[in-house]
């Protein structure tokens, strides 16, 4: 037998996987990663079926903290969007799930492993790139991709071999984890259509606005409220608060690792109050060129994250200068929650730079005169003054 790590979903492309290669000769040991999103009983569902279609063994990761540690600590650093607009829900779920598979894959001496992909999505370059670096002697195995199955000649592939679960597509593919939660759906295929309020898991519950209190040390959220507690435990807290607020809906439109646009709504109450609120208290603790530079970094840091970039070396470069720019990131945030928005009030920190006695802007200044102010912009104006004597045509 040929021992064979299957990175399984539970859906209909790995459940063919499964099949497929336990009929040919392979030892599968089917892995599910748990970066949220997951129940127990959905953790149980999964198992079961693993079993009844071939698998030689199962195992549910749980990966919800080193998926914080390793990722989303510093999309938080970085107040990562991509275009502003998509906090990388799914795509920083998918690094941490490749490296937890390989890792798994090594601890059995497996000598393949297999995804699910189509050749058509982002997911393949995530997977193979991680699985290529961390483990180049393991040979990567992808059915669906390589066969360009369709959906229904899986489902019938399938019920041939006397599987037949059920196999009806849900009208809107929902991903949840725990940094947010994509949606697609026939609308999100096109560029004119939205999705319908009916497609997003949280519906509006909560109409009452409600004031929360997020607390800030070092970079990190340590507390809900006033209530200590883990990061990962808190995030979790504050979206079982805001989701029945339906906040953090949106659909987010990019550039696709292999090349084409694509177009995906989701649903991230907390990522998006965690990120702004984290973003307010930089504004209001950190120095100009700190803000300024971190910003040119995050952004890079979350594009080549979303295309499967993370083992670069850069990528630690750049998380080392985050976490050294978040060492006066501390204090409060004070949030209200609305029906579909949420408001930021403000901070209160020991380490606010507007609490210096040096002046209130376009008030009053303490530290220098009038005629220091007239040289200053003097001075400033120079090079303005050079550039237009040499060039009195340009405007």
């Amino acid at each position: 037998m040929k021992k064979l790590v299957l990175a399984y979903s539970g859906g209909l492309d790995t459940s063919y996987c499964l099949k497929n290669l336990s009929t040919e000769g392979y030892e599968v040991h089917a892995v599910s990663i748990n970066t949220g999103g997951f129940t127990v009983d959905q953790i149980k569902k999964q198992e079961k079926n693993a079993y009844s279609i071939g698998a030689n063994t199962y195992i549910s990761i749980n990966a919800l903290k080193p998926f914080y540690d390793k990722i989303v600590k510093y999309l938080i650093f970085g107040n990562v969007l991509k275009n502003n607009t998509y906090p990388l829900s799914v795509s920083s779920e998918r690094i941490i799930q490749a490296i937890e598979i390989i890792e798994y894959a090594k601890s059995i001496d497996a000598k393949f492993i297999a995804h699910g992909s189509t050749g058509a999505g982002n997911d393949q370059v995530r997977f193979d790139l991680i699985f290529q670096v961390l483990a180049p002697g393991i040979e990567i195995i992808t059915p669906i991709r390589d066969k360009q199955l369709s959906r229904e000649a899986e489902i019938e592939y399938l019920k041939s071999q006397g599987i037949d679960l059920d196999w009806k597509k849900a009208q809107y593919s929902i991903n949840q984890g725990l940094w947010g939660t994509s949606v697609g759906g026939n609308e999100t295929l096109t560029s004119i259509k939205s999705l319908p309020d009916s497609a997003y898991p949280s519906q509006l519950i909560e109409i009452k606005p409600k004031k929360i209190i997020l607390s800030f040390k070092s970079g990190e959220l340590t507390a809900l409220n006033g209530q200590n507690g883990n990061p990962v435990n808190l995030i979790q807290q504050l979206h079982d608060i805001a989701k029945d607020y339906a906040i953090g809906r949106d659909i987010h439109v990019g550039d696709t690792i292999i090349g084409i646009k694509g177009r995906v709504g989701f649903e991230a109450a907390a990522p998006m109050i965690i990120i702004k609120a984290h973003h307010l208290l930089e504004k209001h603790t950190q120095s100009k060129w700190q803000q300024f530079q971190k910003e040119q970094m995050a952004n890079f840091y979350g594009m080549q994250l979303h295309e499967g970039n993370y083992l670069d070396a850069v990528m630690r470069d750049i998380e080392a200068f985050m976490e050294s720019s978040q060492k006066t990131v501390n204090g409060e945030v004070f949030v209200t929650l609305h029906p579909y928005r949420f408001e930021l009030h403000g901070i209160k920190s020991p380490n606010d730079l507007m609490n210096a006695s040096f002046g209130s802007y376009g008030e009053t200044n303490k530290t220098w005169t009038a005629e220091d102010a007239k040289g200053f912009i003097k001075i400033s104006s120079n090079a303005h003054k050079i550039f237009k004597t040499i060039n009195p045509s340009k405007k």
